[in-house]
């Protein structure tokens, strides 16, 4: 009995074997795209974009806007609150940051959708300065398409081990080993499932980032008010390190000094010997 048990767990164990590897020429044959069947690409095109190709790219957008000091936060606020009401598109504000003080500024990032960039960036510069823009893209295709061929391999591999599973000639081994690998199958699978979700939130809306800050010639005015304010604390730094630099050199100016003294000193009477000398 102990022979046949072990004999049956280890038929299922093979034959959970033998349902992925049939799981995964099922999946190389199908056709898959995204979300459901597209063909692959032959071995030898891997590395080649496929058709429509352009569908799989993530975008990334950064633009730097100048603007004065006293318009920074309303127009913060908003193009938070055009991304907030969905004015353009949807749009998820993903994170902001503030500064202020003497170099005052603004960072609000948001994933919105594409048809949403542009409107979005032409909100937030109006009336003032866009600086710098860029714009990255990052071609998911290949990173989709693998990641579709194994969630496709392992609901193939689930459906055949959930088929083993129904029959009602199993040992209790042979249901313990079956509903082990079938959870596995399962982990595995919703791992992938999110990084799909994941992909295709990049693929549907872009990352946009909006950086404000203070215009050139207000800084140069900042410059001067802070000059201006900082003049008697620089005074006194001065002031200090003058006082500092005359304590550290007075030893060596009092030692000179007295060389000098000394040198004149056996001068004179080096002149006075020769003079008593001659006479």
């Amino acid at each position: 009995m102990r022979f046949q048990a072990g004999w049956r767990c280890a038929s299922i164990i093979l034959i959970g074997l033998l349902a992925a590897c049939g799981a995964q020429d099922a999946a190389q044959s199908e056709a898959m795209d995204y979300g459901g069947a597209s063909a692959p690409a032959p071995m030898a095109d891997a590395a080649a974009p496929a058709p429509g190709g352009q569908e799989f790219l993530a975008y990334e957008h950064s633009a730097g806007i100048s603007l004065e000091p006293g318009q920074i936060q309303p127009r913060l606020r908003d193009a938070q609150a055009a991304c907030n009401d969905g004015r353009f598109g949807a749009c998820v504000v993903l994170n902001l940051s503030q500064q202020g003080g003497d170099h005052p500024g603004a960072s609000l990032g948001m994933r919105i959708a594409p048809g949403g960039v542009e409107p979005m960036i032409a909100l937030a510069s109006a009336g003032a300065e866009l600086g710098h823009r860029s714009t990255h893209a990052e071609d998911l295709a290949v990173v989709v398409r693998d990641n579709a061929l194994a969630a496709q391999r392992l609901r193939n591999e689930r459906a055949r081990l959930q088929e083993f599973q129904a029959r009602r000639d199993l040992a209790v081994a042979d249901m313990i080993a079956l509903s082990q690998r079938l959870a596995e199958t399962d982990a595995a699978l919703e791992a992938i499932e999110q990084q799909a979700a994941q992909h295709r939130r990049r693929i549907d809306t872009q990352l946009l980032t909006i950086n404000f800050q203070a215009s050139r010639s207000q800084e140069g005015r900042n410059e001067i008010v802070l000059a201006v304010r900082d003049f008697g604390a620089t005074l006194a730094t001065g002031t200090a390190w003058t006082i500092r630099a005359a304590a550290f050199l007075l030893p060596m100016l009092v030692a000179l000094a007295f060389l000098l003294v000394l040198l004149r000193r056996w001068r004179r009477r080096r002149g006075v010997a020769r003079s008593t000398g001659q006479g």
